[in-house]
């Protein structure tokens, strides 16, 4: 049974046989078939357009076709060939299977062998390319699987990035460089707005030229960024439309994707192509993963900040508690003294004697006082009071 579209070239000298090979057999059952007398025109055809199968007469005039396999083989020409013998000719098919001969056919033969000799070889021709067909195939499923692991491997970096950096500048320039990675771009840069201003400004990049690197935390007008800050949706455009907008100086082909905050876009990721190479869909989802990194750093410096701010004013309030508690301290420190003195110079004796009901009411006076000291010390800061033993 013949495949469809397979081309063969019959190299005969013979009309009689070319005949019955060409038309009789193999045109009849659906081939294609191109009819050659001599080694030198099979040479010249096969070169300017290869067949499927080359059937070639041993006894050929001028170039045998022996010689027809050693010049194919030297042009890379890797056509398999069939070739036709007489009888008493095993020790000549034998030297052109050396030379690369994929069969042969005893002449006379009848239509059925030929048919049944050609798509032997031709079943072989298919058998090959098929396998071709699946190496291709393989290799391209595992560039991609290698795009995808890269891909991923990209974002996970950036994901650790996130959690690990506490340095905004560095984790900006990671977040540019796994940009520029998933989605194969050239360049890429990273606005963020300024809560005070409201523009944005450049924070981080990966190949600008200088003169556009030199806007660094400075506002920097693309021409695309405010169409996605205004519209909050990815936007990627490529080719002639491109041409209306700055960063066409850049490449051909670029995309801009918000970064959002509860749908308050914040910032920008924006990467470039040289080429007229449009950003896919999937390249699209990448990026705007990336983003999402970007606005949870954001949110967690955000949040750092806030954290900071109120535990500053907690210090701040507890500098003010503890010197409102030093000044109480003070106070009650000098009224102790104060009220201890006097006691402590009528126990003496010297402002007049005491009779024992009167020194019995001073030292239990001076007993509570003691107390209070010992109470005051245990505060928060500690009152120091120091108390003369009697």
């Amino acid at each position: 049974m013949a495949y469809s579209g397979d081309r063969i070239l019959l190299v005969e000298n013979d009309p009689e046989i070319s005949d019955l090979i060409a038309r009789q057999a193999l045109k009849s059952v659906g081939y294609q078939v191109d009819v050659v007398a001599d080694s030198s025109a099979a040479i010249k055809l096969s070169l300017q357009t290869p067949p499927d199968l080359i059937i070639a007469d041993l006894n050929l005039p001028g170039l045998s076709t022996k010689d027809l396999l050693v010049a194919l083989s030297a042009q890379g020409v890797t056509t398999p060939l069939l070739v036709i013998a007489n009888k008493g000719q095993e020790h000549d098919v034998i030297q052109a299977f050396r030379l690369g001969a994929a069969d042969y056919i005893m002449w006379p033969a009848r239509e059925a062998e030929v048919v049944s000799a050609v798509e032997r070889v031709i079943r072989g021709v298919h058998d090959i390319r098929d396998r071709q067909r699946l190496d291709l195939k393989l290799s391209e499923t595992n560039q991609e699987l290698q795009r995808k692991i890269r891909e991923m491997a990209a974002i996970i970096n950036i994901g650790k990035a996130v959690i690990s950096i506490n340095e905004q500048r560095f984790l900006f320039q990671k977040i540019v460089d796994g940009a520029v990675q998933v989605a194969g771009a050239n360049t890429g840069w990273l606005l963020i707005r300024d809560q005070e201003s409201r523009a944005f400004l450049l924070v981080s990049h990966r190949g600008l030229p200088d003169v556009w690197a030199k806007k660094m935390n400075k506002p920097l007008d693309d021409g695309i960024s405010g169409l996605v800050a205004l519209s909050g949706e990815t936007l990627a455009i490529e080719g002639e439309p491109l041409l209306k907008f700055r960063v066409a100086n850049l490449g051909k082909s670029a995309c801009a994707v918000p970064i959002k905050v509860q749908n308050e876009v914040i910032g920008m990721l924006v990467v470039v192509r040289r080429e007229a190479v449009p950003f896919g869909r999937s390249e699209q989802t990448l990026l705007e993963a990336v983003t999402d990194y970007a606005s949870i750093s954001l949110v967690n410096a955000r949040l750092f900040r806030a954290v900071s701010e109120s535990a500053n004013v907690a210090k701040d309030r507890e500098k003010q508690q503890n010197a409102l508690l030093e000044s109480i301290r003070s106070s009650i420190s000098e009224e102790l003294q104060a009220a201890v003195y006097p006691i402590d110079l009528l126990l003496t004796g010297k402002p007049g004697k005491l009779t024992d009901e009167q020194r019995q009411v001073l030292q239990t006076s001076r007993a509570a006082l003691q107390r209070l000291a010992r109470a005051a010390e245990k505060t928060t800061p500690p009152i120091s009071i120091k108390l003369k033993k009697q």
